[in-house]
Order: structure tokens, then C-alpha cells, then sequence
């Protein structure tokens, strides 16, 4: 039996998974919504994933989660490794784009610029809890335009003068767009204008200060957006690469730490059949008063943090 191994990138929007072989090739990948529900988007997404593989040829042998709810996944799957986003898109990135020097990524929420140099990570920076920018925002005006998501980026590339969209502020932005509707501007300039507002909003803050070389990456579910690719492109003049499998990187990178790692924990499909709780307790035994998070299993605790004292730990 083969070994293969699998990462999770649990977001706030969107959550990915990707099995990988031996070869850090990828078997399967999948992309779903969170909604709001981690624990059942991850077993919705698990599902996926199992009619994708081949469990005849091979066998999982650790997984690895990333993601803001990498901690929660990572006790409920017996994660080898839990690790934050800015290194599992680092790691997945460079096995695929060795001398990348930027990683611009733009997400459901959060967008994220990563520096590398010779490989590592110099310097990182995400962006504040401001939605403006991000693929929520993108979600937001198309529906206000009637066009579909997915058809955003073609429309915007037919604009030949594309009109200025106030982006620093997703409240701004909004009524500056229904101002230039009402004004008759086009929808496709419309959209165009949005492709820029939200390249300069991510160049002018989550970028700033920071030195953008080439190669340039450009990863998460924004990176699907051809009128944002060719909006990078103008405003920075560097070719803009964009994968296939872009918005699995941090998926695919937790994957190949996981493989690195050389603990194996197999994994079993079947436990997305089991029982699984989570809940906030307020410890209470000190002054700190923290709220422990405990994962339960079938009724049994297997996982618990949050404590800062050893008089906040739960084992049972």
C-alpha cells in the first residue's frame, strides 16, 4: 500500500483539502464554503475527498491543518501537524515555484503578502479586520450588479474606461458604486473599477512598505478573478502567476508538512461518522478567568486549550 498524505485549510469563508503521494503529487483536491460551520464543512469536505481517492492503492498516513480553525480540525482529525497559514502557503508555494520572491493572496476575508527570499519567508503582513479588498467584498458587488460571481472577472476585461471605485471602506465603496450607476456608468466599467480599487486597496495597505519582486504568485479563491490578474498586472508591472490549484496552497503545503514530519498517525475516513462536540467553558480558578475550548470525541475529551495556568486544565 502506497502512502499518501492530506491537508486541511480551514478559513473563515472557504475551507480546501488535498490528498498528495510520495511524489507531492495531488491526487485529489476539493474547495468548499465553510458557512460558518467548520467542523461540518470539514466533514462535508472529507466526503469529497474519499470519492476522489483511491483507497485501494493508498493509505493516508498523517494529515496536517492550517487555517484560522487549524487547532479545532487538527484535534478532531489527529492532525500531525498544526501549522498557521503564512508557512503552509510558503511550503506549498515554493515546492511548486522554488525562486517565487512575493505570494500576494486574497481571500473570502483576509488577504495576506508574503516575502521570500532563497526560499524562506523575510517578511509577511495580512490585512485588518476590514472586509474591503477581499472576496467577500468582490461576492457582495457583483450581486448588487446581477452578475454572477464567476463571470466578474470576464466582464470587467470588456470595459475600456474603467470608473473609479472608492475601495479603502466597504461601506464607502458600496455607495460610490450605486452613485456611479446612477450616473449611467456601464456595468463592465463598473466591474473593472472594482478589479483596481481592490489591487490598490491590497497594494496601498496589506502590501505597503513591503519590496513586491518577481516571480509573483497570486493565490486564493481572488485569484480566480482574470480582471484582478490583469489589474496586478498593470499596477505592478510584473507578470502575474496563477496555478490551477492556487486556492489549495495552504491545503496542499500543511499536506507536504505533514509528510515531512515523519510522524504517522493513518487516517480513517470513517470518522466523520463519530460524534464530535465542542464547548467554551470560563475556568473561573483564578483571576485570568480564561475560556477553555474542549473537543469531545464520542463523549470523550480529546483535546482542550485556552488555559493559561495549569489550574485551567481539563482532562475529562
Amino acid at each position: 500500500m502506497k502512502k499518501a498524505f492530506m491537508g486541511i485549510d480551514i478559513g473563515s469563508i472557504s475551507t480546501k483539502g488535498t490528498i498528495i503521494d510520495e511524489n507531492d503529487r495531488i491526487l485529489c483536491g476539493e474547495y468548499l464554503y465553510t458557512k460558518g460551520n467548520p467542523l461540518e464543512a470539514v466533514k462535508k469536505l472529507l466526503k469529497l475527498l474519499e470519492a476522489g481517492f483511491d483507497n485501494t492503492q493508498y493509505q493516508i498516513t498523517a494529515v496536517g491543518t492550517t487555517g484560522s480553525a487549524r487547532k479545532l480540525i487538527g484535534a478532531v482529525l489527529n492532525a500531525a501537524v498544526i501549522k498557521n497559514e503564512i508557512t503552509a502557503h510558503a511550503v506549498g508555494t515554493t515546492n511548486i515555484h522554488p525562486d517565487v520572491r512575493t505570494i500576494f493572496e486574497i481571500g473570502g476575508q483576509d488577504s495576506k503578502i508574503i516575502i521570500l527570499r532563497n526560499g524562506i519567508v523575510t517578511d509577511y503582513a495580512m490585512n485588518t479586520l476590514c472586509a474591503a479588498g477581499t472576496g467577500a467584498f468582490i461576492s457582495n458587488q457583483a450581486a448588487r450588479l446581477d452578475i454572477e460571481v464567476e463571470d466578474f472577472g470576464e466582464i470587467a476585461l470588456k470595459s475600456t474606461d474603467p470608473t473609479p471605485i472608492a475601495a479603502r471602506c466597504t461601506v464607502f465603496a458600496e455607495s460610490d458604486l450605486v452613485h456611479k450607476l446612477q450616473i449611467g456608468c456601464s456595468k463592465e466599467d463598473i466591474a473593472a473599477g472594482i478589479c483596481r480599487a481592490i489591487v490598490l486597496n491590497y497594494l496601498n495597505n496589506v502590501a505597503k512598505g513591503k519590496k513586491i519582486e518577481p516571480p509573483v504568485v497570486f493565490q486564493g479563491g481572488v485569484s480566480k478573478n482574470i480582471g484582478v490578474i490583469r489589474a496586478f498586472e498593470n499596477e505592478t508591472g510584473y507578470e502575474i502567476i496563477v496555478d490551477p490549484n492556487g486556492h489549495l496552497a495552504g491545503a496542499y503545503g500543511v499536506a507536504l508538512l505533514a509528510k515531512r514530519s515523519g510522524i504517522e498517525q493513518p487516517f480513517d475516513f470513517r470518522i466523520t461518522d463519530m460524534d464530535f462536540k465542542i464547548t467554551g467553558k470560563n475556568c473561573g480558578r483564578c483571576a485570568n478567568n480564561c475560556e477553555v475550548i474542549c473537543v469531545y470525541r464520542d463523549g470523550l475529551l480529546v483535546d482542550s486549550w485556552g488555559n493559561r495556568c495549569e489550574r485551567g486544565s481539563i482532562t475529562a
